[in-house]
């Protein structure tokens, strides 16, 4: 059996898309999982598309979220120095390794030309001078007669080898188009949605090579894959309609196919296709909003696919999506992508950071802060930073959120009086129990300032009761109906500002 080997074929469009890294974590996880190799290629042959920089983009986003490749595109240096490594001639910078290159499509125009004009001469393809207007026109007709948009081989039916010679010679613009066999049917195994059947009398003369040399993705997809030994294409279900295209191709090449597995589409939660206009699709974007690596490809992971036989297990860490992943196991129906699972998993993920990762992977967020660039030197320590965490570590959903809940560690609290008010009591009463607490909380001492000394102390202190003295506490502490215990708040405070907050209050009563 030949050794697995799969690719991530990303167009430099702009960025990550959320359905394109779940492709290549596949992707990725098939390949690893059956000890084989896993590749980046980039298809860059749409020029109307193409977004400079996107390249070295997509690839920082695969080496942070971990997806390390065996060959093709990279941005590494080091990997300069590999005899299998040369630097793009498109992209200075970027590196392909392996002996199956060039992985950069731009880079194969020559190869793609020569195979497009084999298939000519085959007679598997052939010359079309169709103007675009004439084809729009075509396409107009088909729509208001509800035909399929299907090529009426013009040129191939009316255009004489004399005319194409001629027009060959006088460098009229030309595509190549395949040449589709009628009333036959193509049928083909996908592993994930089983044996799937195409007449093709619906399938189309697609172009194989534009006017402007580039190959068209159909092309250049079969001879990249045949030159790079890929054994199994997976991509989304997009291109399900294209595999008779493919198929074609293989068979009039005199290559054989590898393995296709289409993955379900991504959708939002009102079932339409995953689209920007309902929310956030590219991956930085969500790396920006302070959703850890880890999350992002367990929550991707997800879409569409499940550990089966039963097991429930949620938290996955990419060794264990390895060990577990199988392509059987992916869904053929639509995944929703639900932000709030990703929340959810995102939030398991920021628990079992330790408080030192917790610190240095928040900072950059709390620096865009408002509340903490107008704060104190003092209270932007790194001790009292990784106090306000270790309160919130358990509440955050994202790292963007530090701080947001907790503001009234980072500024003096607002004073409410009547918020202050536990149910009823008098302004006498409200007085007496702050003095109480501050009694209680100027009698211990710094070393014994821990959030266990304080509960312990405070708990004793408020007996039954406990709200008359902890509910006053807790509100002159954060000026907030809801916030962290009286404890923990005045564990971060510290004790000069806990007893300065108690005091200015009780003198405003």
């Amino acid at each position: 059996m030949n050794k697995i080997r799969t690719r991530f074929a990303p167009s430099p469009t702009g960025y990550l898309h959320v359905g394109g890294l779940r492709t290549a974590l596949y992707a990725y996880l098939f390949a690893k999982k059956n000890s084989g190799d896993f590749l980046l290629k980039i298809e860059d042959t749409d020029r109307k598309r193409f977004v400079e920089g996107a390249v070295e983009k997509l690839i920082n986003s695969l080496d942070f979220l971990g997806l390390e490749r065996n060959e093709g595109v990279m941005l590494s240096k080091v990997l300069s120095n590999n005899a299998n490594s040369q630097e793009s001639k498109n992209y200075p910078g970027v590196f392909e390794v392996g002996e199956y290159g060039p992985y950069i499509q731009s880079e194969k125009l020559e190869i793609y030309k020569k195979y497009a004009d084999g298939l000519v001469k085959n007679g598997y393809a052939y010359y079309c001078f169709c103007e675009p207007e004439r084809l729009e026109e075509m396409r107009k007709e088909q729509t208001a007669k509800k035909q399929p948009p299907i090529y009426d081989r013009f040129c191939l039916q009316n255009v004489s080898e004399e005319e194409i010679n001629k027009n060959l010679k006088n460098n009229c613009p030309y595509t190549i188009r395949i040449k589709v066999p009628q009333d036959e049917t193509i049928e083909v195994d996908d592993v994930i949605r089983g044996r799937v059947k195409f007449n093709t009398n619906l399938v189309t003369d697609q172009i194989l090579l534009k006017s402007d040399g580039f190959p068209t993705y159909h092309l250049a997809s079969v001879i990249d894959d045949h030159d790079m030994q890929t054994t199994h294409v997976i991509r989304g279900e997009e291109w399900l309609p294209s595999m008779p295209i493919h198929i074609l191709l293989y068979r009039y090449f005199g290559w054989e196919a590898p393995k296709f597995a289409h993955l379900p589409l991504l959708l939002n939660p009102d079932k339409s296709k995953l689209s920007k206009r309902q929310g956030d699709v590219a991956v930085e974007d969500y790396i920006k909003k302070g959703y850890l690596k880890e999350a992002i490809i367990n929550f991707v992971a997800m879409l569409g696919w499940n550990p089966g036989k039963g097991e429930t297990q949620e938290i996955f860490t990419l060794d264990e999506l390895v060990e577990k992943f199988d392509l059987a196991h992916v869904h053929k129906a639509g995944a929703v992508f639900d932000i709030k699972k990703l929340d959810w998993i995102n939030s398991q993920w920021i628990k079992k950071l330790s408080i030192e990762e917790l610190y240095e992977k928040s900072l950059e967020f709390f620096k865009e802060k408002e509340f903490y660039k107008n704060t104190s030197a003092e209270k932007k320590s790194d001790e009292y930073i990784k106090k306000v965490l270790s309160i919130e570590q358990d509440r955050l959903q994202n790292l963007s959120e530090v701080g947001e809940s907790n503001q009234f560690f980072f500024h003096d609290a607002n004073f409410d009086k009547e918020l202050l008010r536990w149910k009823d009591m008098s302004d006498d009463d409200l007085k007496k129990s702050l003095e109480k607490s501050l009694n209680v909380l100027e009698n211990i001492t710094d070393e014994n300032w821990t959030r266990e000394n304080l509960e312990k102390i405070l708990m004793e202190s408020a007996g039954e009761n406990r709200g008359e003295l902890l509910w006053p506490l807790r509100a002159t502490l954060t000026g907030e109906k809801k916030s962290p215990s009286p404890f923990e708040c005045a564990w971060v405070l510290g004790k000069e500002e806990t007893s300065s907050r108690l005091k200015n209050t009780i003198g405003k009563i």
